[in-house]
């Protein structure tokens, strides 16, 4: 089972967002503990924080670096630690790994051999760091992109504080994986900061540290932290309940008033400041996610730019830049395909040059075989008009980027008639909303497409990535 189902899973089940910190810290440990070995005495704090807690929240959060500086015995202590943990409840190892020689050794070590099922990580190695964690599909990563100590923030906050680098981490961490693979570790005292970054990451897990600081009240916390369906973010047990006796009581009193301060807000979805539209938990993909992240790695642009029809628009999308991001290319593969298992057809036809990556990966992901009409038919050779085999009377589905005119792919499709194929859908990412849709019916063609521009523009402006000023250039246009 994927990470995330794993964890959503428990979430229902236990009606928690709750995760509890599995941490031998001899400094905390109950006093009734201390008579015994340290060891002997931590294990079984743990053991008993395990039994007390295990129907009451999703995760536990074993932190690395408190076992280690118990030396061998504490990597014992470790792995009987993660034995003692149900099976059913996901296992986080807060890691905070930074190294970029050993990402490959160490993720095989704690998924395979630990069997753990996420990993916080650092994020200042980049993404060739995080990548060797990724390639496990069951299991998933948590980015560490804030923290709470004073001493961060002049690192944090640079340049400027409307745009910390923190912020920047949130951005480009999305680009690494999807929601299902890649969440955010938020360590910090301060509700403002943790709502900043959900604008950002609507629809990321985030993992929040340090949130219990005096004056800091839950109903910030969670107006800040949770998204839309009231999810997506993981709420710490406090260190000092760890020790109570009576753990169990305390950690049930805490569920229920964490519950209760949900039903409130969700209830009135307008007293939380970052409240955004269709935005879900966990791992089911958002179109509001991919398109934030096409606006991130520049697909779309705002100025004066003259299309190849000769107009001008106040707005530009170049979508061949999706190739060279190869998460946000999965998500695009992933929208289309949604469309296509709707539709029914014998092969697909990409319409050259740049929808043929995506043509080529939807072949894969749906077994299908592909062709596509050339854009110039060779002097020599075969002269072929369509690249690829295919017999007449098949029927083909048409794949392009986007729909400005319908020119470019109205020919394609005409091309492939010429060949005795059959040609009724045409898949798009972008629609422009030009009228085109009509136009592509009247040549006998069904357009479908996974964004219109108008609704690309609102979710842009609904997220502040862009101003009135550029919303009303697109209104007017």
């Amino acid at each position: 089972m994927q990470f995330f189902d794993k964890l959503c899973t428990n979430i229902s089940q236990n009606q928690s967002l709750l995760f509890v910190g599995l941490d031998p810290n001899p400094e905390m440990m109950p006093t009734h503990y201390q008579s015994q070995d340290v060891i002997t005495g931590l294990g079984n704090w743990l053991k008993f924080i395990i039994a007390e807690t295990a129907d009451f929240v999703c995760a536990y959060k074993p932190t690395l670096g408190f076992y280690e500086a118990l030396g061998i015995p504490g990597l014992e202590l470790l792995y009987q630690t993660l034995t003692a943990i149900p099976s059913h409840i996901p296992i986080i190892l807060d890691a905070k790994h930074s190294d970029l020689n050993t990402s490959s050794i160490f993720a095989h070590t704690v998924f395979t051999q630990w069997q753990v099922d996420a990993i916080t990580l650092s994020p200042y190695t980049g993404q060739d760091h995080v990548a060797p964690f990724l390639v496990y599909p069951d299991k998933a990563v948590f980015i560490l992109c804030c923290t709470s100590n004073p001493g961060a923030e002049t690192l944090q906050q640079y340049p400027a504080n409307d745009s910390p680098l923190y912020l920047q981490v949130v951005k480009e961490a999305k680009n690494w994986g999807t929601p299902e693979k890649l969440g955010l570790e938020v360590g910090t005292t301060n509700p403002e900061v943790l709502g900043l970054i959900r604008a950002v990451a609507p629809e990321r897990t985030i993992m929040a540290r340090s949130i219990w600081a005096e004056g800091i009240k839950l109903k910030q916390i969670l107006e800040a932290g949770l998204n839309t369906n009231g999810d997506g973010l993981l709420i710490p047990v406090p260190q000092d309940m760890l020790a109570n006796p009576k753990l169990s009581q305390e950690i049930q009193s805490l569920r229920a008033e964490i519950n209760q301060t949900k039903i409130q807000i969700t209830s009135d979805a307008s007293s939380c400041s970052v409240w955004l539209p269709d935005v879900r938990f966990g791992h089911r993909q958002t179109s509001n996610d991919l398109i934030l992240q096409l606006y991130d790695i520049g697909c779309i642009m705002f100025g004066n730019f003259v299309q190849a029809s000769g107009a001008t628009f106040p707005y530009y999308i170049d979508l061949r830049k999706i190739i060279s991001n190869p998460q946000v290319f999965n998500q695009v593969l992933s929208a289309y395909e949604k469309i296509l298992r709707n539709l029914t057809f014998d092969r697909l036809a990409g319409i050259p040059y740049g929808s043929l990556p995506t043509a080529t990966g939807l072949a894969l992901r749906l077994n299908c075989p592909m062709v596509f009409p050339r854009k110039e038919v060779k002097a020599h050779g075969t002269r072929k008009v369509i690249e690829g085999n295919f017999s007449a009377g098949e029927i083909v589905v048409v794949v392009d980027d986007i729909l400005i005119s319908g020119k470019s792919v109205v020919e394609g499709a005409e091309k492939l008639k010429s060949a005795g194929l059959n040609v009724h859908d045409i898949v798009v990412l972008i629609d422009h909303e030009q009228g085109v849709q009509e136009r592509l019916l009247e040549n006998g063609y069904r357009g479908h497409a996974v964004f219109t521009i108008s609704q690309i523009i609102t979710t842009l402006y609904q997220t502040e990535r862009i101003n009135n000023e550029q919303l009303l250039a697109f209104t007017q246009s």
